[in-house]
């Protein structure tokens, strides 16, 4: 016979197995949703092709950037080398974009195991799922999932990469809009979704009150010649509901200042595009230099 102890926990076992499930369908469903709208983009434009005439569109496009540092709304995400891919599709009218965005370190850094008590060194590892839409010349809304696994499994926790908890700080969602008001100068407003990746504050009672945080930055192209130009951007982060931010310890600040300098070396008959950004962070009180070359 069964005890109403037992019973209880049976109903406990059920309800978490129940809320798991459903996590997980809301994950397929996730996906499904962005490969049923990326058919739909696809599917929905009209072939350009003509007899006899080759279409110049080009719906996929690949890309590789070598950089000595990773850096991220002022934030240095790994501080070694570091190469980056990319693997992105872009419709017929340059207004739907879906892509994958990963990086990959050359060197480690040190994480702690509990179960073992002690530093294992850790690759950075990063695998993003991106998608935009150009709603007209000026303005665009962009979602990004960010997936940083870097040291999940050293740090001895299970990798799950499809797992939005918030506590497990590896997985969160922001949403973006950018608005230029110039043809040089971009407006760029970010929201983290649902407290993922820690982006929460832990109240008097213990419960964890999400803080939606908002990333806002102005980057503007100041000069600029035939095969170079010159950027300065600010950005600074707060949150409506709490004290806390994504990116700050206290209250909202300023996080990001800086310039970026771009160049297009010839090498041989082969056009480099290199880019040098000078970025300091007043919360944190960091100053870093990063150097990004585009192979291609």
């Amino acid at each position: 016979m069964k005890t109403k102890d037992n019973q209880t926990q049976n109903q406990s076992v059920f309800s978490l197995k129940n809320t798991k499930y459903l996590e997980n369908q809301k994950r397929r469903l996730y996906c499904m949703s962005l490969l049923i709208l990326l058919v739909l983009f696809n599917f929905g434009e009209t072939s350009a092709q003509e007899d006899g005439v080759e279409d110049a569109y080009k719906p996929f496009s690949i890309g590789a950037h070598l950089k000595n540092m990773h850096l991220w709304h002022g934030s240095v995400v790994h501080p070694g080398a570091v190469i980056a891919t990319d693997l992105e599709y872009n419709s017929r009218n340059q207004k739907f974009t879906f892509g994958f965005w990963g990086g990959a370190s050359f060197s480690g850094r040190d994480v702690f195991n509990e179960a073992t008590n002690e530093y294992v060194s850790a690759y950075y590892k990063e695998f993003s799922i991106y998608t935009s839409y150009r709603i007209s010349d000026k303005f665009f809304i962009e979602a990004v999932s960010h997936n940083n696994y870097t040291g999940v499994e050293e740090r001895g926790d299970e990798l799950q990469y499809w797992s939005y908890d918030k506590t497990q700080g590896y997985n969160f969602v922001d949403v973006s809009f950018g608005y230029n008001v110039t043809p040089n100068t971009l407006l760029y407003l970010a929201t983290i979704i649902g407290g993922g990746s820690g982006d929460y504050q832990i109240e008097a009672d213990g419960s964890l009150k999400n803080s939606w945080t908002q990333y806002f930055e102005i980057n503007s192209k100041v000069w600029k010649n035939e095969n170079s130009n010159l950027s300065v951007f600010v950005g600074g982060a707060w949150s409506f509901f709490t004290d806390k931010t994504f990116y700050t310890e206290g209250a909202g600040n300023v996080v990001n200042v800086g310039a970026t300098f771009n160049r297009d070396f010839n090498v041989i008959n082969y056009k480099v595009p290199v880019a040098v950004t000078a970025m300091w962070n007043p919360e944190a009180q960091k100053t870093v230099l990063q150097l990004d070359i585009a192979l291609f």
